[in-house]
């Protein structure tokens, strides 16, 4: 390596918005360069070291791994900064890894930085420096090192004290002085230091770049990186910016001609990259100890588990196929897993299911290709027979393709916590832990990014981004090559062209770190022996991997997926309102030939069944109707871009409306429940396996190969299929045609074992609505509550089902959505401002003394501190005391008396004082037990509140519209002037006009840059709630319409945004205005021999009930006579609708009414 230019100091895209190296560009220029090695120096992280590893090791050259750390100025655990700028107090450090036993220290150091001396930045100390500085070289780092910085203070002497430090904890083979040339002057005053130094001290010098981005011309795409990171605009004054255009990628060439003074420099960073030697071996896995029983081996152990546990599935369900059968599988299974190495893998998911179901944890039925696995079945791991359904175990653990088993665990959504602290419980807290993900700028947000950043007018941002088609991990040079109109903008307009080069370089790159959504490692030594570890800023936030989810698994650690299925918590709580009278229901031994549910299914009344409830699901299971379970798992796999275009001719089939035709016999069993037609991945195996002669080993690999189209495997397996068919007696034309034909549907296929999983879930969902609806939709609108949208949908639904939903009762209500007598009682935990502490007094008041007599009665016995005032108004408005037979117009107007006297009263009590008027209470009476001062317990005469307002406290109060529904008297106006509703806007395609009725929610005005007035409002209807924009050319004419609880119609485009669907609108009408224009009179026709005073009154107050600006006019009939009409006073005035009609019809008579 010697007089070659080594680059020591490089930020990738792991230094999160601060990076604007992609690793593959770098190792590639570095290629580029000849450079014999490469360093990777992210920001007090190690990101990216694994992946950098790979990719530089794959193209030839060395990779050195390591980190700029962050230096507290005196102890890490720290957290008092001097004055405002406390957040940048810290020092930057370069530090590599010259061995393994330098990396291990640098995993410990990156480790603690997050978990001990997180405060702004992840800092180390000299501490920990010293405990750890074994196998690592150390540079001074940029100007934000601690010896740059003094040297730019002129303490120059605390410099040289700070640096012998530093190389006295090294060694002095292991520190180097840190000098570049990057055109910043106070560069050079630390140049002119650190040479000093050197020749002070000896300690030799070592040139770097820092280097930022790949190329010069680079350097403003990394501004924009910063603006991103810092939340600012490129425009604004005074923001972070790095005040050169140097940091790049520079050639050994140019390093040398900025260091020609001192080339020494230079060529030390070749004797620094020949310091460093670490090499990885990865595919070793490091799977945890499971202890067994004394006297037996994880072997002996699984298998004696394995034969119990199906011996008791076999007694439990048996399934009419023959146990030997059964026995053969479990042992073939079983001699595969124990050859490979994986008893220890099974008995520890065994493990861990048996624990949360031994604590009553809802665990799922299986989740991908596990539930192929009779081992699984039995040991209860999966909940659903492989061979009744005949699912392979070779598509989820292959011997012919060694790779470790992957076991998805899904658990009930609350609990699933309980599950991970058993597990860090049994293998220790530094075992276990969480994995990283990455959240990246993916290319519709890359462009708004950074067309926010550049102040481009968000219109324009909008419109491009737009143009970005709607498809699942799209890049910008394939949305450039699919859609002429975005290339036509960015080859015209310089501007779209500037943001849309700057976006796609910057796409992909990592922009934030969360945590996976189900991984967790669990390892048989301590964790930072083989990751480093993080944590986030946020108080609460989980300790996870420094390492994503690819490269744990790369380095040896075993993953295991802990999933929250919220469907799993729902269903437990139906079950546990079904036995709420004492039950014994389960779900578990529910039939799978019950025909109630496949009736519910084939229906398309699906709405909060798993996997169902999409509009476009729903019309597949209308024409599909379904009559056996195969049919579910069928529903669930050919649902998904790509397959969908097979759904007419699988229903087709399913009808008997196109024959099911085989190219050869052989295929009828295997393709017979699928009406001929090939869904799954496991269809694909067996015919390979069958047709010609594959293992079901090899047609795995053939199925993957077609799946993932490598060209070369293709030939060779194409060859190998077409040889075993022509020892199956097919002709070479037919065997063409059968690979053509598996080829073409491996694309497609869906893994059986995961659809037949889920469709378990399905069914049981399907199964409680269908014998269960009033419990399904409770514990349904309870695991949904947190969701408006679907709250008001399941509410609608019920409605539909004839399921009552009422509001909220201090005498019948839980903490969440209960079922009584009359329907759906909804929860006290559903009222705002309610916390749990005023729940739990009002249940626990109650179960101690019975129900509340009334409002006074309430205030008496429940702790007033804990039910304050503003607790017990918002009780009222919802309605919750309506039970006591107290109007919600008189508790209101009695509240603060009331609340007064219950806590004078509660006072007195806990003093121990006592009233006159106790000697007189009735012991059997709740009412009577006041015990203390005397209570006024009187009610005014008030009127209720009108239905405007009751609805309007309930909206205000629970979030939702209960009773009724202000739109409810719209019904027939709603389906004549709307062409869509809220639910169905998914359907419609981006930018056409639709026609949506609804009422007017949240009003949100703002200005333009203009000047000008305009509008974004909530729309809500029957199903849902959209947003609306309102530009200010309509706003200017509909602004007197834009008001809280209006009824309107919104007429506009669909505007579909990255993170919701919105409308454009084009025009604002309201809906009374809408019925007047269509009806100019309502006539009622009545008989004066038929019609009494008394009837008339009725009908005043009917009309009263339904005002609105249309006239009407009662056609009278005197018998043997004349017909007289007359106009009804203008205050008796109507909204014509069918429910106007409706409650005319029923005190008149059917016919009495018209509307002209």
């Amino acid at each position: 390596m010697a007089s070659q230019f080594v680059h020591l100091h490089v930020h990738t895209q792991y230094s999160l918005l601060d990076g604007a190296n992609q690793i593959d560009a770098l190792v590639k220029e570095t290629k580029n360069f000849d450079m014999p090695a490469v360093a990777i120096t992210d920001h007090g992280n190690l990101f990216g070291a694994i992946e950098f590893y790979q990719k530089a090791t794959a193209a030839g050259i060395k990779p050195i791994i390591g980190c700029e750390a962050y230096m507290a100025p005196k102890s890490r655990r720290d957290r008092e900064g001097q004055g405002q700028f406390a957040h940048n107090e810290y020092f930057h450090l370069i530090l590599l890894a010259a061995n393994r036993t330098g990396y291990q220290n640098l995993l410990k150091l990156a480790s603690k930085a997050y978990l001990e001396g997180f405060y702004y930045k992840p800092r180390m100390d000299k501490e920990l420096l010293a405990e750890h500085h074994e196998g690592l070289i150390a540079l001074s780092g940029c100007l934000s090192g601690e010896v740059p910085n003094l040297i730019g203070k002129d303490r120059l002497e605390d410099a040289v004290r700070t640096a012998a430090e530093y190389r006295d904890m090294f060694g002095k083979d292991n520190y180097f002085l840190e000098v570049q040339e990057n055109a910043v002057p106070e560069q050079q005053i630390a140049n002119k230091g650190l040479r000093e130094i050197h020749k002070r001290l000896g300690i030799p010098l070592v040139a770097t770049n820092d280097c930022h981005y790949l190329k010069k011309t680079d350097a403003k795409t990394h501004d924009i990186l910063l603006c991103l990171q810092t939340g600012k605009t490129v425009n604004e004054p005074n923001r972070m910016r790095f005040n050169t255009d140097q940091l790049y990628v520079k050639s050994t060439e140019e390093m040398l001609a900025a260091f020609h003074e001192w080339p020494e420099a230079v060529w030390n960073t070749s004797r620094v990259a020949e310091l460093c030697e670490l090499n990885f071996t990865f595919g070793k896995s490091h799977l945890p100890h499971y202890t067994v029983p004394e006297g037996e081996t994880l072997e002996t152990y699984l298998d004696k588990l394995a034969q119990k546990g199906l011996a008791e599935r076999l007694r439990e369900r048996p399934s009419g196929i023959p146990d030997a059968q059964y026995r053969q599988r479990l042992r073939d299974e079983l001699t595969v897993i124990t050859s490979m190495g994986f008893a220890g893998y099974f008995l520890i998911v065994w493990d861990i299911i048996n624990f949360a179901r031994s604590r009553g944890i809802p665990v799922g039925p299986g989740r991908g290709s596990s539930a192929g696995s009779l081992v699984a079945y039995a040991l209860r791991i999966t909940d659903l027979d492989p061979l009744v359904y005949g699912l392979l175990f070779e598509r989820f653990l292959n011997p012919e393709r060694v790779s470790l088993p992957d076991i998805d665990m899904d658990f009930c959504m609350d609990r699933r916590p309980e599950v991970i602290n058993y597990v860090v419980d049994k293998y220790g807290n530094d075992h276990v832990c969480q994995i990283i993900t990455f959240g990246t700028m993916r290319a519709k947000a890359a462009i708004r990014d950074v067309g926010r950043v550049m102040e481009m007018p968000y219109a324009e941002v909008d419109r491009l981004a737009k143009l970005v088609p709607d498809q699942l991990n799209i890049t910008l040079d394939e949305a450039l090559a699919a859609e002429p109109r975005l290339k036509e903008l960015v080859d015209t307009d310089t501007k779209i062209r500037e943001v849309f080069e700057t976006a796609r370089a910057l796409e992909k790159s990592p922009r934030h770190a969360s945590t996976h959504a189900a991984g967790v490692v669990i390892s048989q030594d301590p964790l930072t022996a083989h990751v480093p570890l993080y944590r986030g800023a946020k108080e609460g936030d989980e300790i996870v991997t420094q390492f994503p989810m690819g490269d744990v698994e790369r380095v040896g650690l075993v993953k295991f997926d802990f999933l929250g299925l919220k469907t799993l918590t729902m269903i437990a709580h139906a079950e546990r309102l079904i036995n709420q009278g004492g039950g014994t229901f389960t779900i578990a031994s529910i039939p799978f030939t019950d025909a109630k549910t496949f009736a519910l299914v084939s229906s398309g009344r699906t709405a909060g069944v798993f996997q169902l409830e999409s509009t476009g699901m729903r019309d597949m299971l209308t024409g599909l109707r379904p009559d056996r379970f195969e049919d579910i798992i069928a529903s669930i796999a050919l649902y998904r871009p790509g397959p969908m275009d097979l759904i007419p001719d699988f229903v087709k089939r399913k009808q008997g409306k196109v024959a099911m035709t085989y190219e050869v016999p052989a295929l009828e069993e295997i393709l017979k429940e699928t009406y001929g037609v090939i869904v799954y991945q496991e269809q694909v195996m067996a015919i390979a396996n069958k047709i010609a002669g594959f293992s079901l080993g090899q047609a795995d690999i053939l199925r993957r190969a077609m799946g993932k189209k490598k060209p070369e495997e293709m030939a060779k397996l194409r060859a190998q299929f077409l040889e075993g068919a022509k020892k199956h007696k097919l002709t070479d034309k037919k065997a063409e045609k059968l690979f053509e034909l598996i080829q073409k549907f491996a694309g497609y296929g869906f893994n059986k074992s995961h659809a037949a999983a889920y469709a378990v879930v399905t069914y049981q969902t399907a199964y409680l609505k269908a014998h269960h609806p009033n419990e399904f939709m409770a514990a349904l609108l309870t695991s949904e509550m947190g969701n408006t949208d679907k709250v008001v949908r399941y509410i609608n639904e019920c409605r539909d089902l004839n399921i009552k939903v009422l509001p909220p009762d201090v005498n019948e209500s839980g903490k969440d959505f209960s079922v009584i007598q009359e329907g759906i009682r909804f929860g006290l935990a559903a009222i705002k401002n309610v916390g749990e502490g005023a729940i739990e007094a009002i249940i626990t008041a109650r179960e101690d003394g019975g129900p509340y007599a009334s409002f006074f009665d309430f205030c008496h016995r429940v702790d007033i501190r804990k039910v304050n005032k503003r607790a017990l108004e918002c009780f009222i408005k919802a309605g919750a005391f309506d039970s006591t037979g107290a109007r919600r117009a008189q508790l209101a107007a009695v509240l603060d008396r009331t609340v007064d006297q219950a806590l004078a009263a509660q006072q007195a009590e806990s003093q121990g004082q006592t009233s006159i008027f106790t000697a007189f209470e009735s012991p059997e009476d709740p009412s009577s037990r006041r015990g203390t001062l005397p209570f006024d317990e009187s009610l005014p005469d008030l009127p209720e509140w009108d239905e405007g307002q009751l609805l309007k406290c309930e909206k205000e109060l629970i979030g939702f519209y209960i009773t009724s529904h202000p739109l409810a008297r719209y019904t027939d106006a709603v389906a004549r002037f709307s062409t869509t509703s809220t639910d169905r806007l998914s359907e419609v395609t981006e930018a056409k006009e639709v026609k949506l009725c609804g009422l007017v929610g949240t009003v949100k005005q703002t200005l333009t840059k203009r000047g000008d007035r305009m509008a974004y409002i909530t729309l809500e209807d029957l199903n849902g709630i959209v947003e609306v924009i309102v530009f200010p050319d309509l706003y200017k004419t509909a602004s007197a319409l834009i008001t809280l609880d209006t009824a309107v119609q919104v007429t506009g485009t669909l505007d579909r945004g990255d993170k919701a669907t919105r409308i454009k609108a084009t025009k604002i009408a309201g809906l009374a205005d809408l019925l007047t224009s269509a009806y100019t009179r309502v006539s009622i026709q009545v008989s004066s021999g038929e019609t009494s005073s008394q009837s008339l009154h009725q009908l005043r107050d009917v009309l009263r009930r339904h005002p609105g600006p249309c006239p009407v006019y009662l056609n009278v009939t005197i018998p043997d006579h004349f017909e007289s009409m007359i106009a009804v006073a203008p205050d008796l005035r109507v909204l014509p609708n069918d429910r106007l009609v409706g409650d005319i019809e029923e005190l008149i008579g059917k016919g009495a009414v018209l509307l002209q």
